[in-house]
């Protein structure tokens, strides 16, 4: 909804019904695109490059020798599928990333991609559905790793209504309802700041990794109308420590929230691994007082 990550829903690879999908509770999930793969040792340079690594250091924390490195990077080597891993581990390669540069190396892939619904994932997705439920009666919502709306909990429709219709089908994306001039936009009283924090968050998430679908995204979020104070170059610096989202709602009352981020641990599941549950919490009394009169459907 704002920036980050109920009952059963759709599988992610599915297709929702819009505006329908949202008060479900659940929204469908958007489709990795296929792209074409690079040597896996140009991989593991753009990977070690984009980590700001020596093939010295790298070499030292995978304890592999700098020269058969060098080779691997150049293509005179080829890992072995342990060492591809451990490399990988080092770069803290996301999984999506660590299956193609098994597939590049000619190696099976490794990690799983299931939707959410899949019976192995049982445990997962209940997880997800108790952290969402439990936080209300304040709003909390799971996003993909291209910040496409997952699942979230029964307030996040109430801070939704009156949007047009065509920005709540899916797939809903949050940077987008944010930032958009007839989304979240002109609701939001602090878009200046909200808007810097949320290219700051985004920019991390490029730097991590290398989705060209979120180099994309950010493209098309830096074409959309910003508010007077925020028209120049978007200051993408750390974000602040806590930057407050304050929500102006029908009757000129406004809400004001602070959000923590929760993923999984340990996930050996591309789908688990690329989630993200971020939980807002009132950031004053009133707010909090306002959101215990909610009424939830």
């Amino acid at each position: 909804m704002f920036g980050a990550t109920g009952a059963h829903g759709d599988d992610l690879g599915g297709h929702g019904a819009g505006v329908g999908a949202i008060q479900n509770g659940r929204m469908p999930h958007a489709q990795a695109s296929i792209t074409t793969r690079q040597p896996v040792g140009l991989q593991l340079r753009d990977w070690r490059q984009r980590r700001r690594l020596s093939q010295l250091d790298l070499a030292g924390a995978a304890e592999v020798s700098p020269r058969h490195l060098s080779c691997v990077e150049t293509g005179r080597a080829l890992p072995s599928r342990a060492m591809l891993l451990r490399l990988a581990e080092r770069l803290e390669v996301p999984l999506r990333e660590r299956n193609g540069l098994l597939t590049a190396a000619g190696y099976a892939p490794m990690y799983a991609q299931r939707g959410l619904d899949d019976p192995a994932l049982l445990a997962a997705r209940a997880a997800v559905d108790l952290v969402l439920a439990g936080h209300e009666p304040y709003p909390a919502l799971a996003v993909d790793r291209r910040w496409n709306l997952v699942a979230h909990n029964r307030v996040v429709p109430l801070l939704l209504a009156g949007l047009p219709p065509e920005l709540l089908a899916p797939p809903l994306n949050v940077l987008r309802l944010s930032l958009h001039p007839a989304g979240l936009g002109p609701r939001i009283v602090n878009m200046s700041d909200w808007r810097g924090h949320l290219f700051a968050r985004l920019a991390r998430d490029i730097e991590l990794s290398g989705d060209a679908e979120l180099v994309a995204l950010r493209e098309e979020l830096l074409a959309l109308p910003a508010p007077a104070a925020q028209r120049g170059p978007v200051e993408l610096a750390a974000p602040a420590v806590v930057v407050p989202l304050q929500l102006r709602m029908e009757g000129g009352f406004v809400l004001s929230f602070i959000s923590t981020i929760t993923v999984f641990g340990t996930p050996l599941d591309v789908t688990v691994s690329e989630l993200a549950i971020e939980s807002f919490f009132p950031a004053d009394a009133a707010t909090a007082a306002a959101m215990r009169e909610f009424r939830l459907p």
